[in-house]
């Protein structure tokens, strides 16, 4: 029997139903091998040579594939149909090959399907071939590229710019646009305008509003009517005159529906219309076409197999009825760069399937697969038939004249099941009309001014940011997903009402990029070097003289940045980001003089730590800081300076609250030689230190409190407020290390806690740990263990129950209740959490032997460093 091998077990389930017996159906559960993530992992001074390594988790899927080729000597590589796909059907061929398990007579092919349908998968097995070279070569180009830039670049971050996590190839252009545009935005002053619209009422009654469009006899520029009083002028010029319709002009229009959904697309409209963001669409796509409802996801394709497009025909026709089919199939033209890398548009695998009668539980899953649908029906519909009306009203002089526009849908076609979300707002245009005739009067009903300013750019969400870097040519659609989230994920930009807002540490990275390497985050130098890759995918290119090209220059430009001095970028980034981290003070004072000594210059610094403040240049005799990014007013009047904030007085005393090295506190007095060691107290956990009062830390420096001498032996009990939180202590002095401890229920309680209630809290610490100083009791008791001796025995800990032996602990499952576990199954939870914790399996008791030497323990490798490359 062939060994059919796809890359997840749903997919591997779903074409073992339809292959049958005759064959055995493998998982590789993805890419098998990988770059390791340290240094050396390609060489450009040995040929761009690439030292691959299979991953942990593969080990065992490689070792399955492999123990089926022993019996089965026939390998049928079923991976997605797109790049990724041939890449995973390479590595494996080769992972097989240096474990033997590919022979000189085994019969090795590539099948390809663009849905998982048992007539596509049954067609593919009849015309299978073998990996296409092109195609992982374009891979191979893609993967190193990112690894150089990655592994280069971003070592040049972390040294030069502490807190900076990664720069890659395309990633660090997308942040780009982000950033850019909000710098657009900030940038932006709005400018004042007025409008002037009329509610009018025709001879039969019915209302419409029409805007003013000329005044004076002169047509209105959006800016024309530039403040209040114009307007008011021009609502006087248009109420005191008498008006009527001097034209109505109808024309008939079309639209034309969209074509059906590729990667781009299909991220665009799922996140305009469900708010779901490029990687979770494509999640549940990919279940869609693993259960064979969709076809193949990842596709820059628009193009319909003609099967789909009759079949799509038919289900319109049975739907709708026949007068919404056009004439003839629509044709769209593929936008795919490159043909070999084109796939079929995103469709459902059966057109008479829409979302009410597919099977499809999961509700995310529904909706998708509903979008789909009604898509792919939708762009072999028939146009819409509309008639857009233009009615101009003006008065007998010429003096004012409005106009109203609407239009009306004469035939709905493809809008009857699905309709284009929209990025922006809908205009004048969609709005309908009543009947109207030129000649005819009509009465004012009202007639209103109305103030607008223009608006900054929006900043992107996934859709549009999206829908730009498809623009610009910037990435493909099996990378959009990817790159979206790792910038998010890096912490370079949070997602807010769906919103993408850029991060200081984002726009602190890509203010550097852009002044030492901003070649290579150039939209233009990015595009260019996609469109290298898809020639070499289409076997135009060879991809090691790509390579070659882009390393020379840019080893060279890393090359540069060696002696640059932290200090110096620094000054640099701090002129380039000025307008963001200082911008203009309201009253007109220099935003860049320190608030806290008036004489030092505030600047951007780092931490040895990592991350970015902004500091005095007095320092150290000034050490005012603040955070990163512009000044916060409302912050900047509780923040808490250096040398404390004052709080008030008590008894002639200062209270001021500090931050320390350990958090903040309060303090009663001054520090000085004659009180080195003023009173002071730490502020708990949940208190925000910027908005504790005297009130709160008077209370906090009256402890440890003293609630009073215990009943029974005398000594005292207190109340205080520990690292672990509130907590009773029954000691002579809270600096005694002995006594008893137990914990407080909230803050409040170390102020409110009696006598009564602190002896019951402290009686049940006593009788929970079996009395004091005294193990505690096992719950239950198995025996000895049967190798090695000793009791085995169960407890129930702060975490659960757990069973111990000698020294070893092991947590006892959920699966299992404690009343129910065997002394057998005991032994082999011991056994397996002796085993994690590298000691040995306790064994039968031998005599006494000479102790060996102990061997030292051996020392840790570091872990290799990461650098995230897209």
């Amino acid at each position: 029997m062939p060994v059919v091998v796809v890359e997840s077990p749903a997919k591997a389930k779903k074409i073992n139903e339809y292959l049958g017996k005759g064959y055995i159906v493998l998982a590789s559960y993805g890419h098998v091998r990988d770059l390791p993530p340290k240094d050396g992992s390609v060489l450009p001074d040995d040929d761009f040579d690439m030292k691959w390594e299979i991953a942990t988790d593969s080990k065992k899927h490689i070792k399955a594939i492999v123990d089926a080729l022993k019996t089965d000597n026939e390998l049928i590589l079923a991976t997605d149909p797109d790049r990724e796909g041939e890449a995973i059907s390479w590595h494996l061929t080769e992972a097989l090959t240096e474990k033997k398990a590919i022979r000189k007579d085994t019969p090795v092919s590539r099948v390809v399907f663009n849905a998982i349908t048992k007539t596509a998968i049954l067609e593919a097995m009849k015309n299978p071939r073998q990996v296409d070279a092109p195609l992982v070569e374009a891979y191979l180009a893609r993967r190193a590229l990112d690894y150089l830039v990655g592994f280069n670049l971003s070592p040049v971050l972390w040294r030069k710019l502490p807190g900076a996590k990664s720069a890659g190839r395309v990633q660090s252009v997308c942040l780009r646009l982000i950033v850019e545009r909000e710098m657009e935005i900030e940038a932006f002053r709005n400018q004042e305008y007025w409008t002037v619209k009329a509610q009018l009422q025709s001879p039969r009654g019915q209302m419409f509003e029409a805007r003013l469009t000329a005044l004076a006899g002169k047509k209105l520029d959006k800016f024309d009517l530039g403040n209040a009083t114009q307007a008011e002028l021009a609502v006087q010029a248009v109420t005191s005159r008498d008006l009527k319709i001097t034209s109505v002009e109808a024309k008939p229009a079309i639209r034309n529906p969209s074509p059906p959904f590729m990667t781009s697309t299909l991220q665009q409209e799922a996140s305009r219309k469900y708010g779901m963001g490029a990687k979770q669409t494509m999640s549940v796509a990919q279940r869609l076409y693993e259960s064979g409802l969709i076809t193949y996801m990842r596709t820059d394709g628009i193009d319909m197999a003609p099967e789909a497009v009759t079949g799509a025909r038919d289900a319109i026709k049975a739907k709708f009825g026949a007068q919404y089919l056009p004439d003839q199939p629509r044709i769209y033209k593929n936008k795919a760069k490159n043909a070999q890398e084109a796939h079929e548009c995103i469709r459902p695998t059966d057109m008479m399937v829409g979302a009410d009668q597919a099977d499809i539980k999961d509700v995310d899953q529904r909706k998708l697969y509903d979008l789909i649908y009604k898509r792919t029906l939708a762009s072999q519909m028939a146009a819409a038939q509309l008639e857009r009306t233009v009615v101009d009203v003006a008065s007998a002089d010429g003096q004012v004249i409005l106009r109203a526009n609407g239009q009306v849908m004469v035939f709905d076609g493809f809008i009857a099941i699905y309709e284009e979300g929209r990025d922006d707002t809908a205009d004048d245009d969609d709005k309908r009309l009543p009947q109207l005739a030129q000649g005819e009067k009509v009465v004012k009903q009202s007639v209103d001014p109305e103030q607008h300013f223009t608006q900054p750019p929006p900043r992107y969400t996934e859709a549009t940011l999206v829908k730009r870097m498809e623009e610009l040519g910037i990435g493909r659609p099996s990378t959009y997903a990817s790159i979206v989230t790792t910038i998010q994920d890096r912490g370079y930009v949070e997602k807010d009402k769906n919103r993408l807002i850029p991060q200081d540490k984002g726009r602190l990275v890509t203010a550097f990029l852009m002044n030492y390497f901003q070649k290579y985050i150039g939209y233009d130098f990015t595009a260019d070097l996609e469109n290298q890759l898809d020639e070499v995918s289409a076997g135009n290119a060879d991809y090691k003289k790509v390579l070659d090209r882009f390393w020379r220059d840019f080893s060279a430009a890393i090359g540069e940045t060696a002696d640059l001095r932290i200090g110096e970028v620094l000054d640099k980034i701090n002129e380039v980001l000025e307008p963001h981290l200082f911008p203009p003070t309201a009253d007109g004072t220099d935003p860049r003089l320190c608030p806290n000594c008036g004489a030092g210059r505030l600047s951007m610094r780092t931490a040895r730590s990592g991350g970015a403040f902004i500091g005095c240049s007095n320092y150290p005799e000034c050490r005012y800081t603040r955070p990163f990014g512009p000044p916060d007013p409302e912050a900047e009047k509780s923040a808490i300076p250096p040398d404390g904030k004052l709080l008030g007085h008590d008894a002639g005393d200062e209270i001021r609250i500090f931050k320390g090295r350990f958090g903040p506190y309060v303090q009663r007095g001054a520090t000085s030689e004659a009180n080195p060691k003023p009173d002071r107290t730490g502020v708990p956990e949940g208190w925000p230190a910027e908005e504790v009062d005297l009130e709160q830390a008077l209370r906090l420096l009256q402890l440890p409190r003293q609630i009073g001498l215990h009943p029974e032996d005398g000594i005292m009990v207190w109340a205080n407020i520990g690292r672990y939180g509130p907590y009773l202590k029954h000691a002579a002095s809270t600096s005694d290390k002995g006594g008893t401890n137990a914990n407080l229920d909230g803050i409040d309680e170390v102020w409110t806690v009696g006598m009564n209630r602190a002896v019951q809290l402290l009686a049940e610490k006593v009788a929970s740990r079996g009395g004091r100083g005294k193990a505690a009791a096992p719950i239950r008791e198995l025996g000895d263990h049967p190798q090695a001796g000793g009791a085995v025995n169960i407890y129930d800990g702060k975490y659960g129950p757990y069973v111990k032996w000698d020294k070893i602990n092991a947590t006892i499952p959920d699966t299992i209740t404690p009343d129910d576990l065997t002394l057998a199954q005991a032994i082999d939870l011991i056994d397996e959490r002796a085993a994690k914790a590298g000691k040995k399996k306790p064994s039968a008791k031998k005599p006494a032997a000479k102790k060996p030497a102990a061997k030292k323990p051996a020392a840790k490798k570091p872990a290799p460093k990461k650098a995230a490359t897209k």
